[in-house]
C-alpha cells in the first residue's frame, strides 16, 4: 500500500509538471530569422485620455526561410525600451520588463507560431510620453537555449527610421500632460519665422576681432601684422608650459618660431610673462598686440594661458600669413567655475573624443572637467586590485547571470562588440588627467553612490562570488556593495532594481576609500593633485534599504544618530565627507544628494570638508525645485549652476522627433536658448513651463515665495551636463556637444550688457546683436577651428517660406552655406535667394564642408 501510494503521487507529479519547451532553431536558423526578418517600433499615440502615457506597437515580420515555432518554446526576443512596460500577454506572447531599459517577448502554450511572410503586431502602454526617434534603441535580438544570441538585421544600426515607424501626426509628436502641448513641432516655416526673429538686429562687429567668449575690454585698430619666421617666443621660465603651447599651435598653422626663456634679443618678440600685481582677478590677463613686439601678461600662469588663447582666436590665416589686428586687451573670468559634464558611463566613446573635448574646453577658456567615470550601465575607469570594476562593469552583452558581463542596455545588443563598451585604463587616464593640466583644465572625477551604482554593485558581487570559491570568504566581502539577505523592494527612476549600494555596510565604506586612493595614485602619477571628489548622491530611489537586516541592526545600535531609513543618505554622506576630508579633498555631489527633500538642505556643519560643492540641476520651473540653488548657497554649501532647462546638451536643439535626445526638463535646448541664459539672476531664465506655458509670475506658478540669494559668493559658475543615453557614438556626441558648449564657454566667461538692462525692449535689441555677432563668428571662424581640431558639430537645418518669387531660405546661423536638391538628396546644388523651380517638392540642408544638418523637405506650393 505504501508502495503504491509512492508511485500514485510519482505519476501526479509527473503528469502536473508543465511541458517541456521545444527547441525552437539552429545556428544557422537563428542567425537568418534575425538576418530576414524585422522587428518595427511604432508610435500610435501620446495624446491618450489618461495624461502622460502613451500607446505603442512592436511588429515583427517573418522574412525569413523559417517558421517561428508555436507553442512553449525557448527562444526569446530582448528588445531595449527607455518606457518600462508592464507585463502584458496578447496572441500567445509573454512581454516582460527585464532590468532598465532591457525587455523579452516569450512564447506561452497558445502562442500560434509565424511562419514565412506573415507578421504579428504587439499594442502596449507606457509612460510618460515618446514623441522622438531616439526614444527606442538599436539592437534588438533573438535567443534560444545553448545558442550565440542574433540581433534582427534592420535595427543594427544608428539609421532609426530603419527600426521606428513614421512619427509625423499630432496624435504622435504632442504631448499629454493633462493639458495641451504648447510647444509646436518645428517646421520650414515656423523656423524661418524664429531664425527671422533672432537675426532681427545685425551687429557691425568686426567678427575677425569678436572672439569668443568676449573679452571685458578689448580696442583694435585698423592695423594689422603680419607673422613670420624671423619672430621668437620669449618666456618667463614658470611658463614653459603655456609658451610650448603656443609653440605647437602656430607649427599647426604652418608657422614654426623659435621659443627661449626671456632674452634680450632685437628679433620681433612674443613675450608671455606673469604679474601677480595687475588689478585682476585670478586667471586675468592683458594682450597687447603691437609691431614689433606681442605682449601676453597673466595674473597668473592660467592667465597667460588664456590670453596665448585670444591671441590665436584673432589669428587670421591669409595669403601672406599669419595676420593679427593690433591692439589690446584686458579680460577676466565672470566665474571661476567654468565647467562642462561629460557621462561617458552610459556609453563609453574612447579616449580621442575625450581629449579633443580637452582641446575645445581649453580653447573657450574653459577650467572644470566634470567626468561622470561610473553608472548603473557602466564603470569606465581601471581601478587597480579590483578587476572585476572594468572586466564585467565596463562590459554589456546578453549573459543574465551577469558574471561575465553587465546585463546589456541602451542599445548594446548581446555582443560586447556592440556600442558603448569600454573604459579608459589607469595609463589612458593619466594622459587625460596630463593633457587637461597642460591646459589648465582641472578634471573632477564623480564616482556615483549610493544610488546609480548597479555597475559597481553587479561587479562585486562577481568579486564576491570568484573569491567564495577560492575559499577566501574575508576577501571576498571586502568590497561588497549589496546585503545579501536585503529584500528591500523599490524601482529607480531608470527601472532598476538593485541599483542603490548599501551605506550600512562598512564594505562599502571600504570601497569608496579604495577607489578614492587609487584615484589619487593616478593623479600623483600624472604629476597633479587631485583636490575634488565628486560622490554623485543623485535620485537614490525611495524604498532603498527599507529590507536590509545590515540597516536594521544599525537602527537598533544606541547613540549613532541613526533611527531609520530618513537618516541613511546624510548619514553616507558624512562618511564620504570624513574620508575625503582625511585625504584633503573637497567633496562635490548632485543638488537632491545633499538636501532631505525639496526644500530642506543637509546641516552643512556635519561634514568637515573645506568645501562642500552641490551641482544644482533639477529646475523644472512648475515644480517648485528651481530655488534649491539658493537654499544650498544660503546654507553654506558652494554651488554650481547646471539647470536642465538651459544647460542640458543631451535634451534637443529643437522640438521634433528627428532630433536626438531626452526632453524631461524642456522640450528643446537650442544654442540661442544656451546663449540667453542669465547666470546671475537664476529666476529670470524662468521662460515656459515643461509643456510650453508662459511663466510671467514664478511665485504664482510655484505657490509660494522664492527665497532670494543671500550668499552669492557661495555660487561658484556654471557648467553644461552632456548624459549619454541616445548618445552611442562619437558623431552623436559631438553633433550634442558643439556648438552649444561655444555658447555656454561665453555665458561662464563674459556678463554681456544686456544681462543687466531693465528695459525689455533694449535687452532684447541688446541680445540679438550680440547673438548675430557670436553666431556670425561661429559661420566664419569658430566651425573651421572645430573641423581643424576633427570635431564634428551641428549644424540647424534651414527654415524656408514660399513668397510670389520663389522659395525663400534663412538659417538661425547667419551665413551658414544652404544647399537644395529636387531629386530627393541624390545630387545638391548651392542656393541662391529666392529659388524659383517647378519642382513640387524641395529638400534643404545647411552645411560647412564635410557637416551636414539635418534635411528639410518642403512642398512647393508655389506650383
Amino acid at each position: 500500500m505504501p508502495l503504491l501510494r509512492v508511485l500514485c503521487c510519482l505519476m501526479l507529479a509527473l503528469c502536473c509538471q508543465p511541458a517541456m519547451a521545444k527547441t525552437s532553431f539552429t545556428q544557422q536558423q537563428l542567425a537568418g530569422f534575425a538576418n530576414d526578418s524585422s522587428l518595427i517600433f511604432s508610435v500610435l499615440s501620446n495624446q491618450l485620455t489618461e495624461p502622460s502615457r502613451f500607446n505603442a506597437a512592436i511588429t515583427l515580420h517573418n522574412g525569413s526561410a523559417y517558421t517561428l515555432p508555436g507553442g512553449k518554446s525557448d527562444w526569446q526576443i530582448y528588445f531595449h525600451s527607455i518606457r518600462r512596460i508592464d507585463t502584458t500577454q496578447q496572441q500567445g506572447l509573454v512581454l516582460q520588463h527585464v532590468q532598465g531599459d532591457l525587455h523579452r517577448l516569450s512564447p506561452e502554450h497558445d502562442f500560434a507560431g509565424l511562419a514565412p511572410g506573415q507578421q504579428l503586431q504587439l499594442t502596449y502602454s507606457s509612460a510618460p510620453w515618446v514623441v522622438s526617434y531616439s526614444d527606442f534603441m538599436p539592437r534588438a535580438f533573438i535567443t534560444a537555449t545553448g545558442l550565440t544570441p542574433a540581433v534582427f538585421a534592420n535595427t543594427d544600426t544608428e539609421q532609426l527610421n530603419r527600426f521606428v515607424a513614421p512619427i509625423n501626426t499630432a496624435q504622435q509628436q504632442l504631448r499629454n500632460s493633462g493639458t495641451a502641448d504648447l510647444v509646436p513641432i518645428t517646421n520650414a516655416a515656423s523656423r524661418f519665422v524664429n531664425n527671422a526673429e533672432l537675426n532681427a538686429h545685425s551687429n557691425d562687429t568686426e567678427i575677425a576681432q569678436r572672439i569668443i567668449p568676449t573679452p571685458l575690454q578689448a580696442k583694435f585698430s585698423k592695423r594689422r601684422l603680419t607673422l613670420s619666421s624671423n619672430w621668437q617666443i620669449s618666456y618667463s621660465g614658470r611658463l614653459t608650459s603655456e609658451a610650448a603651447y603656443l609653440q605647437q599651435q602656430l607649427q599647426l598653422s604652418g608657422l614654426s618660431l623659435q621659443s627661449a626663456v626671456s632674452s634680450n634679443v632685437s628679433a620681433p618678440q612674443i613675450r608671455l610673462s606673469v604679474d601677480a600685481t595687475m588689478p585682476l582677478t585670478a586667471e586675468g590677463y592683458q594682450l597687447d598686440i603691437a609691431d614689433k613686439q606681442i605682449k601676453l601678461i597673466g595674473k597668473d600662469n592660467a592667465g597667460a594661458f588664456y590670453a596665448v588663447q585670444s591671441l590665436l582666436a584673432l589669428a587670421q590665416q591669409t595669403d601672406l600669413g599669419i595676420q593679427l589686428p593690433q591692439g589690446k586687451i584686458t579680460d577676466q573670468p565672470r566665474a571661476s567655475w567654468r565647467g562642462m559634464h561629460y557621462d561617458m558611463a552610459r556609453n563609453f566613446h574612447g579616449k580621442d573624443v575625450t581629449l579633443r573635448l580637452i582641446d575645445n574646453m581649453a580653447r573657450y577658456k574653459l577650467n572644470k572637467l566634470h567626468l561622470h567615470l561610473t553608472e548603473d550601465e557602466g564603470w569606465r575607469l581601471e581601478i587597480p586590485g579590483l578587476p572585476e570594476l572594468t572586466a564585467i562593469g565596463a562590459n554589456r552583452c546578453f549573459d543574465l547571470t551577469e558574471q561575465q558581463c553587465l546585463l546589456t542596455q541602451l542599445g548594446t545588443g548581446p555582443h560586447s562588440s556592440g556600442s558603448g563598451n569600454g573604459y579608459y585604463s589607469t595609463a589612458d587616464f593619466i594622459e587625460i588627467l596630463q593633457y587637461a593640466a597642460a591646459r589648465h583644465i582641472e578634471v573632477i572625477p564623480e564616482i556615483d553612490l549610493p544610488g546609480h551604482a548597479r555597475a559597481a554593485i553587479v561587479a562585486m558581487k562577481a568579486r564576491y562570488n570568484r573569491l567564495q570559491a577560492l575559499g577566501q570568504p574575508q576577501a571576498a566581502a571586502q568590497y561588497l556593495l549589496s546585503d545579501p539577505a536585503d529584500t528591500s523592494r523599490y524601482l529607480s527612476v531608470q527601472n532598476y532594481n538593485d541599483s542603490s549600494a548599501n551605506v550600512c555596510l562598512e564594505s562599502t565604506y571600504a570601497f569608496v576609500e579604495k577607489v578614492v586612493y587609487e584615484l589619487q595614485q593616478m593623479y600623483r602619477s600624472a604629476g597633479v593633485k587631485l583636490q575634488i571628489f565628486h560622490m554623485g548622491g543623485d535620485e537614490v530611489a525611495q524604498g532603498s534599504w527599507l529590507g536590509s537586516p545590515a540597516c536594521q541592526q544599525l537602527f537598533a545600535a544606541p547613540d549613532n544618530g541613526i533611527a531609520g531609513v530618513a537618516d541613511l543618505k546624510p548619514w553616507f554622506v558624512s562618511r564620504v565627507a570624513e574620508i575625503t576630508h582625511r585625504r584633503g579633498l573637497d567633496l562635490a555631489g548632485w543638488e537632491d544628494g545633499l538636501m532631505y527633500d525639496q526644500q530642506h538642505t543637509f546641516n552643512r556643519t556635519q561634514f568637515a570638508n573645506n568645501k562642500v560643492i552641490a551641482h544644482a540641476w533639477d529646475n523644472i520651473w512648475e515644480w517648485g525645485v528651481a530655488d534649491r540653488a539658493y537654499r544650498l548657497a544660503n546654507n553654506g554649501y558652494q554651488v554650481v549652476l547646471s539647470p536642465g532647462t538651459h544647460l542640458y546638451f543631451d535634451h534637443p536643439h529643437e522640438a521634433h522627433p528627428l532630433e536626438r535626445g531626452y526632453y524631461w526638463a524642456t522640450r528643446f535646448s537650442s544654442i540661442d536658448k544656451v546663449f540667453g541664459f542669465m547666470p546671475d539672476n537664476l529666476y529670470a531664465n524662468a521662460d515656459t513651463t515643461r509643456n510650453g506655458a508662459a511663466i510671467n509670475d514664478l511665485e504664482a506658478l510655484v505657490g509660494r515665495e522664492m527665497p532670494s540669494l543671500q550668499q552669492p559668493q557661495n555660487i561658484l559658475g556654471i557648467q553644461g551636463q552632456l548624459w549619454s543615453e541616445t548618445i552611442r557614438t562619437a558623431e552623436q556626441l559631438e553633433q550634442m556637444l558643439y556648438p552649444r558648449m561655444l555658447a555656454l564657454a561665453e555665458r561662464a566667461w563674459h556678463k554681456a550688457a544686456w544681462e543687466q538692462n531693465n528695459n525689455p525692449q533694449q535687452a532684447l535689441r541688446q541680445r540679438q546683436q550680440d547673438w548675430y555677432s557670436f553666431a556670425s563668428r561661429l559661420n566664419k571662424t569658430e566651425f573651421a577651428r572645430l573641423t581643424a581640431n576633427g570635431s564634428s558639430f551641428y549644424l540647424p537645418p534651414p527654415g524656408s517660406i514660399h513668397t510670389a518669387a520663389g522659395i525663400s531660405v534663412n538659417n538661425a546661423i547667419p551665413g551658414l552655406y544652404t544647399e537644395f536638391s529636387t531629386d530627393n538628396g541624390v545630387s545638391w546644388q548651392p542656393y541662391k535667394a529666392p529659388l524659383a523651380t517647378e519642382e513640387k517638392v524641395v529638400w534643404l540642408r545647411s552645411r560647412y564642408q564635410a557637416v551636414q544638418s539635418r534635411i528639410v523637405e518642403v512642398t512647393n506650393s508655389g506650383h
